[in-house]
């Protein structure tokens, strides 16, 4: 495959205190006509994230024509599971109401972070996500004890299937750890039952994580998009991907992912986070550049 970067969309400049910099993990929402929602995370001066919006016009160039003036969620207090901030995961219709399956941050002393999986439902008469409750729907567990991270969900068969990310060890720096992508399924979107498999393991040299993995299904193929951490000499993220018969099953095709850094410019250090989805018969992916979203986000299309 092949993929046609077309523009730099979107980076904050200190638009607001809590939307200070940073446009990572972008997530659209279609709303109508050519218009689409994309949901991010951003950093606030003290690097605490929040999730903002913008939106952006595909039938103009892929113009920001509204940006959110308050967070959609925010941080919680001090001691609960995201209380060093909030990231996008994965916005998902569940009986016509939007479920936002959200990172909740926690620093550590002994360790870099703890990342877990909360839950927050859209509030149309606020404009903005109440937290479903105060702890997190996936926290630490026999099967995931270190830490949890982005989850990508599909619906089929009348059951909900997650691929999340997950770490098999720490170390005081974030190079120890080995970050990769497990499965688990649920009956309401809420109870998940893991299968303690790794699906989609690290196999390049001196590779120690695999991030926000993204599947779509095409046909009877699953597809996955996802970011993969050092190479050999390259050190920062790169867009992977992998297909699947059955969801379960991975091949991993990092050299077929069809994109990579840039000469120069906003995205020539790194490429990660990638966002895939389709408007009229085009297939499009969201992804972030240098500095893991500090440089924003930009847009590419498939074209092979």
């Amino acid at each position: 495959m092949k993929w046609h970067k077309l523009q730099h969309i979107f980076a904050p400049d200190n638009n607001f205190d809590w939307m200070y910099s940073h446009a990572a993990n972008p997530f659209a929402e279609h709303i109508s006509g050519d218009i689409f929602r994309i949901y991010f995370t951003c950093r606030n001066k003290e690097s605490k994230s929040h999730i903002g919006y913008v939106d952006v016009d595909f039938g103009n160039d892929f113009k920001v024509i509204g940006i959110s003036d308050k967070p959609v969620l925010e941080p919680g207090e001090p001691g609960i599971f995201d209380d060093s901030g909030v990231a996008m995961g994965y916005l998902l219709n569940i009986e016509n109401k939007k479920y936002l399956y959200y990172l909740g941050w926690n620093l550590k002393v002994t360790v870099p972070w703890l990342n877990t999986i909360g839950l927050a439902t859209w509030n149309e008469a606020t404009g903005t996500f109440d937290k479903y409750r105060r702890a997190p729907i996936m926290d630490r567990s026999n099967e995931d004890p270190f830490s949890i991270s982005y989850p990508s969900i599909l619906f089929e068969d009348n059951k909900y299937r997650m691929w999340y990310g997950s770490n098999l060890k720490w170390g005081k720096i974030q190079d120890d750890m080995a970050h990769v992508i497990k499965y688990a399924e649920s009956a309401d979107g809420i109870h998940w039952t893991r299968t303690n498999q790794v699906h989609i393991n690290l196999e390049h040299p001196n590779e120690y994580a695999l991030s926000k993995p993204f599947v779509v299904k095409t046909g009877d193929l699953y597809q996955m998009w996802y970011s993969y951490r050092s190479n050999g000499d390259i050190t920062t993220y790169r867009i992977g991907y992998a297909d699947s018969k059955d969801g379960y099953n991975w091949v991993r095709r990092d050299a077929e992912a069809g994109i990579d850094v840039s000469a120069d410019g906003w995205d020539s250090e790194m490429i990660c986070y990638p966002f895939i989805f389709d408007h009229k018969n085009k297939r499009y992916m969201l992804y972030n550049g240098n500095g893991y979203g500090k440089t924003g986000f930009g847009i590419a299309q498939l074209i092979s």
